[in-house]
């Protein structure tokens, strides 16, 4: 099975439809078509063609190859895009954890989630790079929109193992240094971390125009500690190993995690991010649809 049938399932993409990841704050780029843009010209190298999709203006169709080939493409130029998207996606230790009842790892989870976006991204002409990270930035793809860079962003994707501890400042770093203009930054992560180091630094790159969004994932036994009788609990970032009884702490830990929860959705709001908060049970395409409907 090849990357693209591993990470594209057709049942959701037939589910997606053609609704597009629309930006809702100025982007770099100079296509029109679905987003607005701050330029008015640019650079003309051309690169490729595209692959002609609903919303992009008919001007842009080359009507010469139409005329060859009875098909409809769009010149897409090297320094030219609706929009720059970077996935940023968690590949620490807690995220390899999944529950009897779920059906992925939190990991798989996203890891899907973010390859379906990267489609709809590269349908409608935009640029998408990722980023991998642990306990430090791992891989790094600059955005593009060539038909080719989705099967690196693919390669990118398989690598993930789900190992060490979390460095997500660390990782938004290195985006603020190597992202190109601003953009859309979406983030794939358990947020398990996340403190007000964390917190302060998004709001830094909202400030910066980036349109940030957090797809915040969890598996279901995470926010409601279902376990009964003497367990033992092992860390997946090397906190070593706990056996207790979850009754004796069941309350505590749900108080603790209904805090952490509402607290990162009280951050979001006021440092004007994206919150997305779902679980590893839900159906990927109804996540996804959620997405694109509120940003509609």
């Amino acid at each position: 099975m090849s990357l693209r049938q591993t990470y594209l399932d057709p049942a959701v993409l037939e589910k997606l439809g053609s609704m597009h990841v629309r930006a809702r704050t100025l982007v770099e780029g100079i296509l029109a078509g679905m987003h607005r843009s701050p330029h008015r010209g640019g650079s003309v190298e051309f690169a490729e063609y595209i692959e002609y999709s609903a919303g992009q203006e008919l001007k842009h169709v080359d009507w010469k190859v139409f005329a060859k080939s009875d098909k409809y493409y769009v010149k897409q130029y090297e320094d030219e895009t609706n929009l720059r998207a970077y996935l940023i996606i968690d590949g620490s230790g807690s995220m390899n954890f999944q529950s009897e009842e779920a059906p992925l790892t939190k990991l798989r989870y996203v890891s899907y989630l973010a390859a379906a976006f990267a489609y709809l991204f590269m349908r409608q002409g935009d640029a998408v790079g990722a980023l991998s990270f642990d306990e430090s930035a791992r891989d790094f793809l600059p955005a593009s929109s060539k038909s080719s860079h989705l099967d690196d962003l693919f390669h990118l994707l398989e690598k993930l193992r789900g190992d060490g501890s979390t460095d997500l400042v660390g990782a938004l770093r290195t985006v603020a240094e190597r992202a190109k203009g601003r953009s859309l930054i979406l983030i794939f992560s358990d947020l398990l971390d996340a403190d007000q180091e964390v917190m302060s630094f998004l709001r830094v790159l909202r400030q910066r125009r980036n349109d940030v969004v957090l797809f915040h994932v969890l598996d279901s036994a995470e926010v409601e500690l279902p376990y009964e009788g003497l367990s033992l609990f092992e860390g997946l970032e090397d906190e070593g190993k706990l056996l207790v009884d979850p009754d004796d702490l069941r309350e505590r830990y749900l108080v603790a995690m209904r805090e952490h929860l509402a607290w990162l959705q009280a951050q979001s709001e006021e440092g004007d991010l994206g919150y997305f908060r779902f679980l590893t049970s839900e159906p990927l395409e109804e996540v996804c649809l959620r997405f694109l409907r509120r940003r509609r």
